[in-house]
């Protein structure tokens, strides 16, 4: 009898253990990560942690080749993984020969060991540090947004942290912008990277609730700045129409057509009026306005990051809502410039040329049928169906262990046809009990025969 309670538990422990498999990784990251979107897959790196708002070490990633909805996530931790040590406050950009490897750049860091580059390689789920000739210094900055173009990620502005040798490549400051960190950042279908608002200073104080600027500053959004990746030049174009108010922290789009820049969420300067934090940026005149939006109008964040993929653009994680409530993951469907909608269900979409974009715009997804929840019905599908194939391996191999047991427990005492009986020798009794029939025993043993 042991020895059954043994293989039941062995069976139990398996389903616990596939359960355990199936439980969804809840991520702690809260803001000031990294969201770089590779081959359908956004892989989120570092950033403070929502419980303790310490540098958290995590890195996991969310498919975006299937559907899904926003209240049910399945991200895949990958932090088992990592060899990047705990930071936040990076930049990263997709690029490499083939387009498909995560560039990680500075960031703030309390390892003193931490590199200032980094490469992952999704083919082989492989972090590795690039040998990088040394021929000037490079300063390690943070809050700063990558941009890729032609194979070269362009860094501008942010704070430094402290100097590593490394080699890079300088950029002309004519006409550049003042310093700062925490702005947008956009590459545009014309080869330039368009950069607007942030702040000059490190030490920003901000209301909680209202994202209004206590103590400090940022940078006004009636002026945008123009980088000629192709010719390194800046040009500065004044805007009009609804400019929003000074801000720094906010998220920045290309939209699908290219001639349009989308804006979410930030910390500002109190205008005086009733703000929103949602605009978009007409490039054909310069000319700011709010889209009509529709949906569940979620509330503004600051310290997140924006992508587009497929239709949508995807916000992730940042400050300003509660994550025990609200998703950690916002769909704006920005495919139809007369309004856009907040939703909660993300389907693929055909992928149809675009523009590059920055670090925080990247290519639509691979089409798949709009069917939700997908992922999960697989998964617990493949549970269950693995669940029923060892409860059946058990219940069989019980029973074909208790039928070998009881055939050797069984006397047949040979006597009267009309008196033969089988009985069951019960080794703690002198007790003989009758069982059934020896004739029905025959019978049946028979029949298991043919």
């Amino acid at each position: 009898m042991s020895k059954n309670y043994l293989v039941l538990w062995i069976i139990f422990q398996l389903l616990i253990e596939i359960n355990c498999q199936m439980t969804p990784f809840k991520p702690t990251v809260s803001n000031k990560h990294t969201a770089t979107l590779i081959d359908n897959k956004l892989y989120i790196l570092g950033g403070d942690d929502v419980n303790t708002n310490y540098i958290d070490k995590s890195f996991f990633y969310l498919d975006f080749s299937v559907p899904f909805n926003t209240q049910n996530l399945l991200w895949q931790d990958l932090s088992n993984i990592d060899s990047v040590p705990s930071h936040s406050e990076a930049a990263s950009v997709r690029g490499g020969a083939n387009n498909d490897t995560l560039f990680l750049y500075g960031g703030h860091s309390n390892d003193q060991t931490i590199e200032l580059v980094y490469t992952f390689d999704p083919q082989s789920i492989k972090w590795s540090i690039p040998k990088i000739a040394e021929i000037n210094s490079a300063i390690r900055k943070s809050e700063v947004t990558g941009v890729n173009y032609n194979g070269k990620m362009y860094l501008w502005g942010g704070f430094n942290r402290d100097t590593i040798n490394i080699s890079w490549g300088k950029g002309s400051l004519v006409n550049a912008p003042t310093p700062r960190s925490l702005y947008g950042a956009t590459l545009l279908p014309n080869n330039n990277i368009i950069y607007m608002g942030g702040t000059d200073t490190d030490t920003i104080t901000y209301n909680l609730k209202t994202f209004n600027i206590i103590q400090g500053n940022a940078f006004t959004l009636s002026e945008v700045y123009l980088y000629d990746t192709i010719n390194d030049n800046w040009s500065i174009k004044t805007t009009s129409g609804k400019i929003p108010s000074n801000r720094a922290v906010f998220s920045t789009v290309l939209g699908l057509d290219g001639q349009r820049v989308i804006i979410f969420g930030g910390m500002f300067n109190n205008p005086g009026y009733l703000d929103t934090t949602l605009y978009v940026l007409d490039l054909t005149n310069f000319n700011w306005y709010v889209p009509k939006s529709s949906g569940n109008i979620p509330n503004s964040r600051i310290y997140h990051k924006a992508n587009v993929i497929g239709k949508y653009m995807v916000i992730s994680f940042g400050l300003g809502y509660d994550n025990s409530t609200e998703s950690d993951i916002l769909l704006l469907d920005i495919s139809n410039n007369e309004e856009y909608i907040w939703t909660t269900s993300f389907v693929p979409t055909v992928p149809n040329n675009m523009p590059p974009s920055s670090s925080s715009s990247s290519s639509p997804s691979s089409s798949l049928s709009p069917t939700n929840n997908i992922p999960v019905i697989a998964g617990a599908t493949v549970g269950s169906l693995f669940g029923i194939i060892l409860l059946s391996f058990g219940s069989f191999f019980l029973y074909k262990r208790n039928k070998k047991s009881k055939q050797k427990d069984i006397l047949r005492i040979q006597g009267n046809e009309n008196h033969e009986r089988a009985i069951r020798i019960n080794e703690n009794s002198t007790d003989h009990e009758p069982i059934i029939p020896t004739s029905l025993v025959n019978r049946i043993m028979t029949m298991g025969k043919k």
